[in-house]
């Protein structure tokens, strides 16, 4: 087939087809590679055909990279961001790429930092031995990266200058093209510029606060530790809630509607003030505590209505962020986002959740779940420095949540939940990289949470991912509850986590809420059913898959109601002696 469309190509006048490959910066088995080198045989045998380029980003391409070397196509486009040096040393060790031409990716498509344009130009001197022809590349597509760093007009521009989005990566694409070919000296001026750029990030003190980096040095092992083992916590959470046999809950936010959306633009925009502002969401979170409690929901959240993302929310409340006003990127479908910069050391200044959370929590007598994100998703929904290694980065923000924690706590909040649904994702393509990679990731979430008592309850979060190569990582989480994508699959995540041993609690999710569609009270009851099978009922909780943000509030009651009438259902099993159906 690729053959075919080879041919149609060359008539329609393509000189050159891009073939891209990132599948092959991952772990591939003997017979992947054999079946990808005989794939660019045949393709390359080609007579009528236009030239082939083959593509890899993202990381080292490893054993992948002698195929591609021998294969009979005439240019290979390699990463050299990430993995730099290895991919280097890797195409050095298989002799360069004789008669083929290399697109070096030297200039960052997945982050927004301005590239360090002496450096760059000495790899690409390196790379001009190594193959026939070297041109100048971002590591990959730039659909990664907002647009242009010109929109942003709430920047200072000392910050600014750090920055480069899709058009500044081009301009920094030809820049060193022309350095490459012509000489340093016809890029003079980009040279200094770049060079005072980044002198200024390197010794600004928003990248480097004192008292952050002593406070983070001064971590120990004691402080990413609960104060007692889970069967302890256990008991005494179980006393101070006081919970029925399978609880349920909601993972956190409610529908936001479009009046929830125009009442903070209108905040935003200065067409209402802060006292109405407040007043509209105290309204809308009076609506999501009384449905609940009419519902029957055994531990409440507020809904997050004040929160416009997940990451972006926290982000703007914390030191060492910034802000874009237009630096949107692609999220998926037709949704987009605009990621935080995380751009130096973080801090806390003040409490960021608490007033909400106290608010709801005085609305109910039921227990209402601090709301916060973890982490490691914190990073990895944001555009994170590059100067400093990405754990040092995950345990300034685990210290900056773990006051949070604390505070809530404080507060009277007697379950918190801190969501990693990021952890997964955020996985090193290399299975070599991952346990370094885990090793740092649990660390920063029990920093977070390691402050609290006993009777704290400390849940967290994880949606839509293969989770049955990371159980131990979630294990090594610590948290108390654990509420997972399971709709879906069925509750294979739940057989996962029996088959690993898994100890504490869990919500294996009872419903899809990406779907519209209501799931009836028997649906339910059957997936939670199959879930007991796996964990036992004391440890089991009932909730949806994910939060209900996308939602509508029809279908929201609906489902949350069905919900609860499942949990009751199965239940009233348990009590009555009988097994729960299957």
């Amino acid at each position: 087939m690729y053959a075919e469309v080879l041919a149609d190509l060359r008539a329609a006048g393509a000189e050159w087809v891009q073939l891209d490959e990132p599948a092959l910066v991952q772990d591939r088995t003997p017979a992947e590679l054999n079946a990808a080198e005989r794939a660019y045989r045949d393709l390359g045998a080609l007579n009528d055909r236009s030239k082939l380029l083959v593509a890899s980003y993202f990381d080292r391409l490893g054993n992948a990279l002698p195929v591609l070397a021998k294969a009979p196509v005439e240019g290979l486009a390699v990463d050299f961001t990430k993995s730099a040096a290895a991919n280097l040393d890797d195409l050095a060790a298989v002799g360069g790429l004789p008669g083929k031409r290399l697109v070096a990716g030297v200039v960052d498509g997945r982050n927004i930092w301005i590239n360090d344009l002496p450096a760059s130009l000495s790899r690409l001197g390196t790379l001009l031995g190594l193959a026939d022809r070297v041109d100048v590349s971002a590591s990959c597509s730039l659909l990664h990266v907002p647009l242009d760093t010109a929109a942003e007009r709430d920047i200072e521009p000392q910050v600014l200058r750090w920055l480069a989005f899709a058009r500044q990566k081009t301009s920094e694409v030809v820049t060193l093209a022309r350095g490459l070919a012509r000489g340093t000296d016809t890029i003079a001026a980009q040279l200094a510029a770049n060079r005072a750029g980044l002198s200024s990030r390197a010794n600004s003190p928003i990248t480097r606060d004192p008292a952050v980096r002593a406070r983070s040095a001064a971590v120990t092992g004691a402080d990413a530790r609960r104060s007692l083992p889970y069967a302890e916590r256990t008991a005494a959470q179980r006393a101070r809630l006081g919970l029925p046999l399978l609880p349920t809950t909601t993972i956190g936010s409610f529908p936001q509607t479009g009046e929830v959306r125009t009442t903070r633009a209108d905040l935003r925009a200065g067409r209402i003030g802060t006292a109405v502002y407040e007043e509209r969401i105290k309204a809308e979170i009076q609506e999501v505590i009384s449905f609940q409690e009419k519902a029957g929901l055994d531990v409440l959240v507020h809904g997050e209505a004040e929160r416009n993302d997940m990451v972006q929310y926290f982000a703007e409340q914390l030191t060492g962020y910034l802000a874009t006003q237009h630096g949107w990127v692609q999220s998926y479908g037709t949704r987009y986002v605009r990621p935080p910069i995380l751009a130096g050391d973080i801090s806390r200044p003040e409490p960021m959740t608490v007033r909400w959370t106290r608010y709801a929590q005085s609305l109910t007598h039921r227990p209402v779940k601090g709301m916060l994100t973890g982490p490691v998703t914190m990073l990895a929904w944001s555009f994170v420095r590059d100067d400093q290694p990405r754990a040092e980065t995950a345990r300034q923000v685990a210290l900056a949540l773990r006051d949070e924690v604390r505070d809530l706590e404080a507060a009277g909040t007697s379950v918190i939940q801190v969501d990693e649904p990021a952890l997964r994702e955020t996985l090193p393509l290399r299975a070599a990289d991952r346990p370094e990679y885990l090793g740092w990731a649990t660390e920063a979430f029990r920093l977070s949470t390691g402050g609290v008592r006993a009777d704290t309850q400390i849940h967290t979060h994880m949606c839509y991912a293969e989770f049955g190569d990371i159980v131990q990582a979630i294990d090594d989480l610590d948290a108390d509850v654990i509420s997972l994508e399971a709709a879906r699959s069925h509750m294979q995540v739940a057989r996962e986590l029996a088959a690993h041993g898994y100890p504490r609690e869990a919500g294996p999710g009872v419903y899809d809420i990406h779907s519209p569609r209501v799931p009836g009270a028997e649906e339910a009851a059957d997936l939670l059913r199959t879930g007991l099978k796996a964990i036992p009922a004391e440890r089991l909780w009932v909730n949806p898959d994910c939060g209900l943000k996308t939602r509508g509030w029809t279908e929201t009651r609906a489902s949350l109601e069905n919900m609860v009438a499942a949990a009751r259902s199965v239940r009233g099993e348990l009590a009555g002696g009988h097994p729960a159906r299957t």
